[in-house]
């Protein structure tokens, strides 16, 4: 029989006994050959059983192991053998119950007498019986009074009651992360793990212990932020304890009037403390207690960052809506009228009033500058277009257009500059303002609803969502997921848009992803805390109070979120991301803006259609002046037949040429013709140099007869206008008239075409 003392410690100062743990056993010749008996027994039960059993007909009970090498190393019945020898029953004498085993092989019914060792009569050191504890019995254990070291009655100070805990948990990195053992030795391999029991009381059971600590279905490795909060308690407060997962796997919440998961446990005292990141809130705390709070927390919401194509108006985000309505409608159309304005007001631009005299005699020179002309100056500036252009005359219109020039260099570098930032790759991702966002708070507000968001069902966010946001918990139920980690992998792989759970469990997630797609937003809803967990009216609830302060105040409770909260997410990956080859996709607004420009080339090109075709005309007689020419022809030019744009434009317009010969050597002759009058007026000029004074001239197309007769008779150098002159009958002649049609027009008569041919 077992017979234990175990005396506790004493100050030094006390000078008196040392601390002493003593085991003793009975060996007595009587004691001895009682227990030999009793094992004799068990294992002939025991090799009965095995031997009984047809399961066992081809197997043997001969070990044939060796210690050197020759032999095997294990004993293969061994463990099956020992299943049979923990079902023994021996019979004891009367009182006692029968020799039983647990299924560790350890007896069920124990007798232990307790000894102290204290001084004799003769003040010698002797060990007294002072109680007898029986296990199968129920009163407890009645003890005499103890002799403490020093000869005192009362336990020395300063040494801790040992006691042991049986703590439930549920996982939930990085609070508390579970991993199998080492296969061969069972132990925890991961760094700062200890073992924890995953199965329930029922299935561990008809489990061998030793087995069962090897496979990961049974018992696991615990490690992390809870773990080592636990290990300091256990340090500072000397206890040992269990570690046991909660068999329905969830947190709490009352039930339809019970209780579930980590509380029910607590409220069913079938365990003495719940340590994991278990929130504190008003139903949990009036049915347990809890400590006061070792970490912060609230309901936060994860969403995944996309990238997304660059926008199709990326082109217009490097200036707001008012800078382009004032760089469009104010600053273009300012310069536009300003530059024609001092054009037409210039002493040394274009003089109507004189213009206007001489349009029935002699027309001024041409003067390429309108309105229309003047847009197409601005635009081509403002954007550097390497384009033929026509420049004003006038100094003020001149030093205008420089102005705008500046402008222009100005506007495209601040707009170049900007414009880089926005179209390069950007991060899409669900911006929303908190768990009130109307967006998740009124989800069928949207026809038909669209975004996807969950949570953990029977979680704090869960019951926290249902009592505030009925519309939204019947809303979410389709989404929501088991375990925290599939929530997450479902909002990395889109199929949800959002997450919502506890703040620094998404936020240790959001830091351990290393592609750093995930992030949390919004502010933290129903801000709370986690706590330790104990059933009500618990003795350890205060000494555990007491620690948790000290850890606070000596930053053991930073020291570990430090430790535990720290992640891999590695923002120059997203550097290197956003410097890949730009997909089609991505720089869409590019063709997007080609295809508009397109489409509104071919708007304008059928209003001018219809602007040649029903509008010109109607100007062109109603306009004699020839003011409407300011704005879409020549300076100078008139919108009548007599102008000399709208004559090449009438020819083009309503010419009868039955093929394209005919009208590209019409296009030829007219153009030559023009030449031929400018030599003329050139010639004109030098002989009232030299005191000649030329023919009258004739109305056009008499006019170019006569200068043309002019010409020919009175210049040095008629040799040119001869070869001209020849050219252009050459064409003549080579037109059909029949062909011609209305073209006629373009001389007075039949007549003059063949004086005109006469001449040439």
């Amino acid at each position: 029989m077992l017979v234990a003392n175990e005396q506790l410690n004493r100050k030094k100062s006390s000078g008196d006994l040392a601390h002493q743990k003593r085991v003793h056993f009975d060996t007595s010749s009587a004691s001895l050959v009682n227990e030999i008996t009793t094992a004799i027994k068990v294992y002939a039960y025991g090799v009965e059983d095995f031997i009984n059993d047809p399961r066992n007909i081809n197997r043997s009970l001969n070990t044939q192991l060796s210690c050197e090498g020759v032999g095997a190393a294990r004993w293969d019945t061994g463990d099956r053998f020992f299943r049979y020898l923990r079902n023994v029953s021996v019979e004891t004498e009367a009182g006692k119950p029968n020799i039983e085993f647990t299924q560790d092989g350890v007896l069920r019914a124990a007798e232990l007498k307790i000894m102290n060792l204290r001084p004799g009569i003769s003040k010698q050191l002797v060990w007294e019986e002072i109680g007898v504890w029986k296990s199968w019995q129920k009163e407890g254990l009645d003890i005499k009074d103890i002799v403490w070291p020093g000869n005192s009655h009362t336990p020395p100070q300063g040494v801790p009651e040992k006691f042991h805990l049986k703590i439930t948990f549920l996982e939930e990195p990085p609070y508390i992360s579970l991993s199998p053992p080492d296969p061969v030795t069972g132990k925890c391999a991961m760094d700062r793990g200890v073992s924890c029991r995953i199965a329930s009381d029922a299935e561990i059971t008809e489990v061998d212990m030793t087995l069962a600590h090897r496979n990961g279905s049974y018992y696991q490795c615990c490690a992390g932020f809870c773990i080592d909060l636990l290990e300091k308690f256990s340090e500072e407060l000397g206890f040992t304890y269990e570690l046991v997962r909660v068999e329905d796997g969830r947190w709490g919440t009352n039930e339809n009037s019970k209780w579930n998961g980590l509380i029910a446990e607590l409220v069913n005292r079938k365990t003495d403390m719940v340590m994991t990141s278990l929130m504190i809130n008003a139903e949990r705390e009036a049915v347990v207690d809890f400590s006061v709070p070792f970490m912060e927390t609230g309901i936060a919401i994860v969403v995944a960052k996309r990238t997304g194509i660059i926008s199709p108006t990326a082109f217009l985000e490097p200036f707001d809506t008012a800078s382009w309505m004032l760089v469009g409608v104010v600053a273009i159309q300012a310069a536009t009228f300003t530059i024609f304005l001092f054009e037409w007001l210039s002493p040394s631009g274009f003089n109507m009033k004189l213009s206007l005299k001489q349009v029935k005699s002699s027309p001024s020179a041409s003067h390429r500058f309108s309105l229309f002309r003047t847009y197409w100056l601005v635009w081509a500036v403002l954007f550097q277009a390497a384009v033929h252009v026509d420049s004003p005359r006038g100094f003020t219109a001149r030093f205008m257009t420089n102005v705008w020039a500046m402008f222009a260099v100005v506007f495209l570098a601040i707009y170049t500059a900007n414009l880089a930032a926005f179209m390069i790759t950007r991060e899409e991702y669900f911006e929303f303002s908190g768990l009130d966002d109307h967006r998740l708070s009124r989800p069928f507000s949207n026809k038909p609803p669209t975004l996807r968001f969950g949570t953990i069902p029977w979680s704090h966010s869960d019951s926290t969502i249902a009592k505030y946001f009925k519309d939204m918990h019947s809303y979410m139920r389709l989404y929501n997921k088991s375990t925290i980690l599939e929530g997450v992998a479902a909002v990395l792989n889109s199929e949800l848009d959002a997450f919502i759970y506890d703040g620094t469990v998404l936020d240790y997630l959001t830091v351990q992803d290393e592609d750093c797609r995930l992030l949390t937003v919004g502010s933290w809803y129903a801000m709370t805390g986690y706590g330790l967990a104990f059933p009500r009216n618990s003795k350890y609830l205060k000494m555990f109070n007491k620690r948790l302060l000290d850890f606070r105040e000596n930053g053991d409770l930073e020291r570990l979120r430090r430790y535990w909260m720290t992640g891999t997410c590695k923002p120059g990956k997203q550097e290197h991301k956003s410097s890949d080859p730009l997909a089609l996709e991505q720089f869409l607004s590019a063709f997007l803006l080609l295809m508009a420009g397109i489409l509104l080339a071919a708007l304008l090109l059928f209003l001018e259609h219809l602007y040649f075709k029903y509008v010109r005309k109607h100007l062109a007689k109603t306009d004699r002046g020839g003011c409407c020419a300011l704005i879409s022809l020549s300076m100078g030019k008139s919108l009548t037949f007599r102008g000399a744009v709208f004559e090449a434009q009438d020819i083009l317009r309503n010419h009868r040429c039955r093929d394209p010969i005919c009208d590209t050597h019409l296009w030829k002759v007219k153009r030559e013709l023009d030449l031929s009058q400018m030599r003329c007026k050139q010639l004109e000029k030098e002989l009232e140099s030299h005191g000649i004074k030329p023919p009258p001239q004739k109305q056009h197309p008499q006019r170019s007869t006569n200068c043309l007769k002019s010409c020919l008779s009175s210049s040095s150098d008629s040799s040119e206008v001869v070869i001209t002159a020849e050219k252009a009958r050459a064409r003549l002649k080579s037109l059909n008239i029949d062909q011609m049609g209305s073209n006629t027009d373009l001389f007075s008569s039949p007549t003059e075409i063949a004086e005109m041919e006469t001449v040439l």
